[in-house]
């Protein structure tokens, strides 16, 4: 794993949460952006060499409004940036570590993605990220 790529928090409502976070790190999103498979719409800030990701559902299917729902808005998830998603899975699925989809999927901000379950990591749920490209 290369470094933390982002760390995602749910919340209720995007508008509302873009402008807190607006006053939190003192400028705008970059980037709003709705992945219809998964139920959610997404925006993203740079904060130094870093990324937050705020989710909202955009259905009640959505895991992110089930999440919301069981445990209110708040950290989601933290993702990684990888060079190779396959191997890293083969890897970890080696190590013992339930891979929830294994194999990726498209996801915001141009990148294949891939989780594993909150149950084989202390209760966090870790995304696995690579460039799409």
């Amino acid at each position: 794993m290369e470094k933390i790529e982002h760390i995602g928090i749910a919340v209720k409502d995007l508008e509302k949460s873009n402008e807190l976070f607006k006053g939190i790190f003192g400028k705008s999103h970059y980037k709003v952006e709705e992945v219809e498979s998964e139920g959610v719409k997404t925006s993203f800030f740079e904060v130094g060499p870093n990324k937050i990701e705020l989710l909202e559902g955009t259905n009640e299917n959505s895991p992110i409004t089930k999440f919301i729902e069981k445990k209110g808005e708040g950290i989601h998830h933290i993702a990684f940036a990888v060079e190779d998603i396959l191997s890293e899975v083969k890897r970890l699925k080696n190590e013992g570590f339930i891979v929830l989809n294994e194999t990726p999927k498209k996801g915001a901000d141009n990148k294949l993605v891939v989780f594993l379950h909150p149950k084989s990591t202390n209760g966090v749920l870790i995304e696995l990220c690579q460039d799409a490209n």
